[in-house]
C-alpha cells in the first residue's frame, strides 16, 4: 500500500512546483506584460459576489480545466490565478500548466489584494430570472454573465424595421441587448408580411416601430424599446445616433444606406451592413478597426436602373432572416467581445445554389469620407431613386 500524504504535504509540493507571484509583483507583471497578462479569478459565483479584482475573467476551479481553452485559446501569454487565499489558485496554477499555460498563482488570493489597500469591482449580477432566460448562452464560456451583462447594457440602433430589421431585432432582442433603437418611417402592409416577421395582419396600416415595440416587449420584457418614427435624414441622423454603441442597416434604399456609413464613419460608431435581393444576400462590417466603410466597397450609388426595388424584382422573404440573423450575430459579438468580426469581409449567400462566399474588402486611403485625405466631412442627403429590397 502507498503510503498516505497529507493535504498540507500535497499543497506544499505544488507550491514548490509553481510560479507564485505577491500582488505587488502582480501589479508589477500588469504594468509590464499589459494585455499579455489574463487574470482568473476561480472562486465560486456567491464568492465573486463580494468583488472581483478588475479585469479578471470568473472561471470557477470546478470549470477551469473545461473551459481555459475557448476562454484563453492564446498560450503564449501569462495566466494569472487567484482566489480567496491563494490555496485553491495554486491547484488550479499547476493544473494549467499542465496544460501548456504559463501560470503563475497569485499569493494570499483577494484577501491580500485587500490587505495592500487595492480596490475590488463590484459587477452587477444577473437576477434569479435572467440568469434562467439566458442560461444557454450564458453556459457559452466565451460568454459567460460577464458577456451577457454586456449584452444587457448594450445600445444598438436597428435601422429599417423591414424585412432584414426584424428577424435582427428579434434576435437582438432574445440574447438580451438592454436598448434596441429602432428607426422607420413606414406603416405595415400587407405585402410586407412574407418576409417583415415583426409585423402580422392585425397590425396593417399601423406604424411599424409601434408594432416592433409591441412584438420586441412581449418577447423580453428586459429590452428597452426606444421608436423613431421618422424617416432618417441628414438633419437627424447624429441626434438618432449618438449614444448607440453599434448601428445595424436593415434599410432598403441607397440613399439612406449611404447616409448610415457616413453618420457612422463620422461618429466612430460600427456599421453592421446587409442587402438582400431575388434569390441572394450580402452582410459585412463597415467602420470598425481601421477596417473599410461602405464606400470603400462601393464609392458612389448606383443608377436607378441598376437598383430595382423589390417590387420590380421579388424577394424570397427567408432571405431576409438568413442576412439579418447574420448581422444580429455580428452585432452580439462586437459588444459581447466575442470572436472575429466580420470587418474586411464581405459574406455573399447565393440561396439557390446553397452558396456562401467571401470576398475580402481593404480600406481605400482615397475614400471619400474614411480616407486619408476625407472630402465628405458632413452629413448629406442623397437623392435617389432607387431600392434594394429590405
Amino acid at each position: 500500500m502507498a503510503p498516505t500524504t497529507s493535504f498540507n504535504d500535497y499543497l506544499a509540493r505544488v507550491r514548490a512546483e509553481i510560479r507564485e507571484v505577491s500582488v505587488a509583483e502582480l501589479r508589477r507583471l500588469q504594468a509590464e506584460r499589459g494585455a499579455a497578462v489574463t487574470l482568473i479569478d476561480c472562486r465560486e459565483p456567491e464568492e465573486v459576489e463580494n468583488g472581483v479584482i478588475a479585469g479578471a475573467l470568473v472561471l470557477p476551479r470546478g470549470q477551469l480545466e473545461l473551459q481555459i481553452e475557448a476562454l484563453v485559446p492564446d498560450r503564449a501569454g501569462v495566466v494569472a490565478v487567484y482566489c480567496a487565499t491563494g490555496v485553491r489558485s495554486a491547484l488550479a496554477a499547476a493544473s494549467l500548466g499542465q496544460l501548456g499555460y504559463d501560470a503563475v498563482n497569485v499569493i494570499g488570493g483577494v484577501e491580500a489584494w485587500k490587505a495592500a489597500g487595492h480596490p475590488l469591482d463590484h459587477p452587477r449580477r444577473l437576477t434569479r430570472s435572467q440568469l434562467a432566460r439566458y442560461a444557454r448562452q450564458i453556459r457559452l464560456p466565451e460568454l459567460g454573465e460577464a458577456g451577457q451583462r454586456r449584452l444587457l447594457d448594450a445600445r444598438v440602433l436597428v435601422v429599417g424595421a423591414g424585412g432584414l430589421g426584424s428577424p435582427a431585432a428579434l434576435y437582438l432582442a432574445a440574447a438580451g441587448v438592454g436598448t434596441l433603437g429602432l428607426v422607420d418611417d413606414d406603416a405595415v402592409d400587407l405585402s410586407n408580411l412574407q418576409r417583415q416577421i415583426l409585423h402580422g395582419e392585425d397590425v396593417a396600416g399601423r406604424p411599424k416601430v409601434e408594432s416592433a415595440r409591441r412584438t420586441l416587449g412581449r418577447l423580453n420584457s428586459d429590452v428597452n424599446v426606444i421608436p423613431f418614427a421618422e424617416r432618417l435624414t441628414a438633419e437627424n441622423a447624429r441626434r438618432i445616433f449618438e449614444g448607440f454603441d453599434v448601428v445595424v442597416d436593415g434599410t432598403d434604399n441607397f440613399a439612406t444606406r449611404y447616409l448610415i456609413n457616413d453618420a457612422c464613419v463620422l461618429l466612430g460608431i460600427p456599421n453592421v451592413h446587409g442587402a438582400i435581393q431575388r434569390f441572394d444576400g450580402q452582410a459585412s462590417l463597415f467602420c470598425h478597426d481601421d477596417g473599410p466603410c461602405y464606400r470603400c466597397l462601393f464609392p458612389e450609388p448606383p443608377p436607378p436602373e441598376l437598383a430595382p426595388s423589390c417590387v420590380e424584382a421579388g424577394v424570397l422573404g427567408a432571405i431576409c432572416g438568413v442576412i439579418g440573423t447574420l448581422q444580429a450575430v455580428e452585432a452580439i459579438k462586437l459588444v459581447a467581445g466575442l470572436g472575429a468580426s466580420l470587418a474586411g469581409r464581405l459574406v455573399s449567400y447565393d440561396a439557390l445554389n446553397a452558396r456562401f462566399r467571401e470576398l475580402k474588402v481593404k480600406r481605400d486611403p482615397g475614400c471619400a469620407v474614411c480616407g486619408d485625405a476625407p472630402r465628405i466631412t458632413e452629413l448629406l442627403d442623397y437623392a435617389v431613386s432607387c431600392a434594394a429590397p429590405k
